[in-house]
């Protein structure tokens, strides 16, 4: 196998992840996509990235363009991850409801689950287990969903999680569970995760309260960044939030929004 990615090679997975997930890769990520890479085309007894790029686009193996793309994305989280959203929502969102109001948030880049949980166990604390609410999360990368799904992570995780919540909300493992924590069963039952690219169709997630969209619209372009927030305009009911990451905003993106306090947005309407 060729050991180095070409420039050539390097600009076909450029095109390829923006025409595909509307991730941009600037040329300061050519290590990346050569080294995230260069395992999977030993496992398949490729012999360059030339090669493994036409084996991918070539129509017959859509589970190995789904596992590139896997590769190629990232995934890093942690619960209560800026914690000021979570504080707004507690606050600032949640009283404002009506009574008996289904109310549904989306995370809508939610890697393994960590903001999902998160969300869900605010929502448990502040409007209870009677409540019509629930937290739906969707990533592009399949196994990250799978992850999520699981509600299980290493206890080295939890140094986000309140005290409180993490007595109330989470399962401590033991014997072969040992070191790992486990969401509480109440709180799986409210959330459901599924894989979803932002950059296609978005109508079959359903219309939300509040939408998470934070610390992934760096890895777009501009032309991604304003489809996916018109896109999820259209998700969102009148009067709902967007909260974006605090390196993101949507100056020259949109004026579908009032911007409400920075990286905090609302949807006019009633």
């Amino acid at each position: 196998m060729d050991s180095a990615i070409s420039d050539r090679e390097f600009g076909q997975f450029q095109a390829l992840m923006q025409r595909v997930a509307g991730i941009h890769l600037p040329p300061s990520k050519k290590p990346l996509v050569s080294g995230r890479l260069s395992k999977r085309l030993r496992e398949r007894g490729v012999k360059s990235f030339g090669d493994y790029y036409r084996l991918i686009v070539g129509g017959s193996e859509p589970v190995e363009l789904q596992t590139a793309i896997e590769l190629l994305t990232t995934n890093e989280t942690y619960f209560f991850r800026e914690p000021q959203h979570f504080e707004f929502l507690a606050r600032e969102v949640l009283p404002g409801l009506r009574s008996g109001e289904r109310f549904r948030v989306w995370s809508a880049a939610s890697s393994t689950g960590e903001e999902a949980w998160s969300i869900a166990m605010v929502l448990m604390d502040r409007l209870g287990d009677s409540a019509p609410w629930e937290v739906f999360g969707s990533d592009i990368n399949g196994k990250v969903v799978e992850k999520a799904r699981g509600a299980t992570y290493p206890t080295a995780r939890n140094e986000g999680i309140p005290a409180d919540y993490l007595k109330r909300f989470c399962l401590r493992g033991t014997g072969a569970m040992a070191g790992k924590l486990r969401v509480d069963a109440a709180l799986r039952e409210r959330v459901r995760f599924a894989r979803m690219n932002l950059n296609e169709d978005l109508k079959g997630a359903g219309d939300f309260d509040v939408i998470f969209l934070r610390n992934v619209m760096i890895y777009f372009d501009m032309d991604m960044k304003r489809r996916v927030v018109a896109a999820l305009h259209r998700q969102l009911r009148p009067g709902g939030w967007l909260l974006i990451g605090h390196s993101e905003s949507l100056n020259g993106v949109t004026d579908s929004f009032r911007q409400v306090r920075p990286t905090i947005y609302r949807r006019e309407g009633k």
